[in-house]
């Protein structure tokens, strides 16, 4: 039974949007927050010291090491990409940048499959907007390419895609391989070499990057809306999902003989608080998720209908199962990280179906969200570099004591041009282009990032001093000297290791093997453990360096202690 679609889409509706445009947005995107910024603390310095000690050939690449301790993680394939990355490019970019661009080509490549698995699914016979009694209805082709565009505006809109698509994890490997499946669910049946290949790279990408459950649960739900695809003949339909469930059992048995196959179920009295996860699930999908919701509720007798229609279910699905893990896994936001480009994909279909009120309603309030927040990011860095307005200059000198300002006239210039594209496309938005079917997504994307490139160009150097292992490293260094010889680490991260490392040069072997070492270096909070450190014997404290962000986090650095001499007096 054909059932009314809800989507009403008049030609002038469909008019492109500007190809420079959206590439020039996405290139902002994409490029700010990997330049000119050393590893963060906590995952991202962690990724980052494994892919250099790979690049350094000091540790295995099937079984990396950092410090004597393996990687948290059991997917190997953003070392890979990171190592051969500084290795490629050794003697042209520096290492933390060189093992970015891998991670710069993933997330373009989530943007890439993103857009092209939208205009598939918004070419379907269910997708297609009410046909006008005389004409003048919008054509499949450009119905389906506006779709695109304003499923990848809503991605770049989510506010949860800013940091994590711009860390050197394994999460960003699963967001783009995960989209290259949601690519693949797609173009199958209809375009078997590109959807074989997609779902080929997503499946093994997934289970190489530690998640062989979702690889399992995201292929077999395709396969299934594969077999369900219309209008093509059941032969076409059987082969495409045959062709997917083939590959998602290669990679299931993949994760079995790489023994990637791990229990990750936690309890919910130990890890889970309810409040917590509500606040996440509001804010990380905004605005995507208010959107998506509306889409279900606008399309809700086709989802309940037997059509299946993918251009409903195939993101329901991926937004289901992602969000089922964040409620279940840890750490729940990086979960659901793998929900946005699906729920990217259901604010899209939403669009056709909103009202003009409520589109305004959108822009007024994007317009004060972003410009508000704007002139924040300007108002604390004026504050920063001149000390006027005194309160903010006062807040940041307390939140950041010993932080030196740094003025750079190329950070200046970014961020000039880019308030001033935002004043441009709050004019033109105003003023013209108001039959566009994608209008109600412009300002969401450009307003977030407008927030990003002004916090990556205007704050970048204040984020540094504060996210950074840089300045308590020197500190660390400074008290060991410049020769200090053999270093032993007794409870250190391994985020805390590679920083040694890469900021002070210093190789940290291991507590058990502190019987040769001179120094120990160890994490405050072990500091009851230190009186005696095993074989090691006793150890005096030499001096405890704090970060200047957060003085509880501390690096006790301890010297062995002269113990005296026997007497051989009788």
């Amino acid at each position: 039974m054909n059932l009314p679609s809800p989507a009403i889409v008049a030609r002038n509706a469909v008019r492109p949007l500007p190809r420079w445009a959206l590439a020039l947005l996405c290139l902002a995107y994409t490029v700010a927050g990997y330049l000119g910024r050393a590893p963060w603390r906590g995952e991202d310095m962690a990724a980052f010291g494994y892919m250099r000690e790979l690049a350094l050939a000091r540790t295995g690449w099937s079984a990396p090491l950092l410090g004597g301790l393996p990687p948290d993680t059991d997917g190997l394939l953003p070392y890979w990409l990171g190592a051969w990355a500084i290795q490629a490019l050794d003697g042209w970019l520096p290492a933390a940048l060189a093992a970015r661009v891998p991670f710069m080509a993933l997330l373009a490549l989530t943007f890439a499959a993103t857009w092209y698995a939208v205009r598939e699914l918004a070419r379907s016979p269910g997708a297609q907007p009410v046909a006008f009694a005389f004409g003048g209805e919008a054509s499949p082709e450009d119905y389906a390419r506006t779709m695109a565009d304003a499923a990848l505006l809503a991605l770049i809109a989510c506010l949860g895609l800013m940091q994590y698509s711009h860390e050197t994890t394994g999460y960003l490997t699963q967001l783009a391989c995960s989209a290259l499946v949601f690519a693949a669910g797609a173009l199958l049946p209809a375009r078997m070499a590109w959807g074989a290949v997609a779902a080929g790279a997503g499946l093994a990408g997934l289970v190489l990057s530690g998640a062989p459950s979702m690889a399992a649960l995201l292929g077999t739900g395709s396969a299934w809306l594969v077999w369900q695809a219309l209008p093509a003949t059941p032969r076409q339909r059987a082969l495409g999902a045959a062709t997917l469930l083939a590959l998602t059992a290669a990679a299931a048995l993949l994760a079995a003989a790489l023994g990637l196959w791990r229990w990750r179920i936690v309890s919910y009295e130990e890890t889970k608080q309810w409040q917590s996860l509500l606040r996440l699930f509001i804010w990380f999908p905004w605005p995507a998720w208010p959107l998506a919701l509306w889409t279900c509720w606008r399309w809700r007798q086709q989802i309940a209908s037997r059509a299946w229609h993918r251009h409903l279910w195939l993101p329901l699905w991926f937004a289901l199962v992602s969000a089922a893990t964040a409620l279940l896994t840890q750490p729940a936001d990086r979960a659901l990280l793998l929900a946005l480009p699906a729920l990217a994909t259901l604010a899209a279909f939403a669009l056709p179906t909103l009202r003009r009120g409520l589109t305004a309603l959108i822009d007024w309030f994007t317009l004060l969200f972003f410009s508000i927040g704007a002139i924040a990011v300007w108002v604390v860095w004026l504050a920063v570099q001149t000390g006027v307005p005194a309160k903010p200059a006062a807040n940041v000198a307390r939140l950041a004591p010993g932080y030196v300002p740094h003025f750079s006239a190329l950070a200046f210039a970014v961020a000039v041009a880019a308030t001033l594209a935002w004043g441009a496309l709050v004019w033109w938005r105003a003023g013209r282009h108001r039959a566009a079917l994608w209008k109600s997504l412009v300002l969401p994307a450009t307003g977030a990032t407008l927030g990003w490139l002004l916090v990556m160009t205007l704050w970048l150097p204040l984020l540094d001093y504060g996210r950074s292992f840089a300045p308590q490293i020197a500190g660390v260094s400074a008290v060991l000297g410049p020769q200090p010889g053999c270093i032993a680490g007794q409870g250190l991260s391994r985020a805390q290791l590679a920083a040694l490392s890469y900021h002070g040069g210093l190789d940290v072997v291991p507590a058990a093997q502190a019987g040769l070492c001179d120094w120990l270096i160890a994490d405050g909070e072990a500091r009851a453990r230190l009186a005696t450190a095993g074989p090691a014997g006793r150890w005096e404290l030499v001096a405890s360096v704090g970060r200047p962000t957060e003085r509880s986090d501390r690096l006790l650095v301890l010297r062995r202690a002269v113990l005296p001499t026997p007497s051989t007096d009788r």
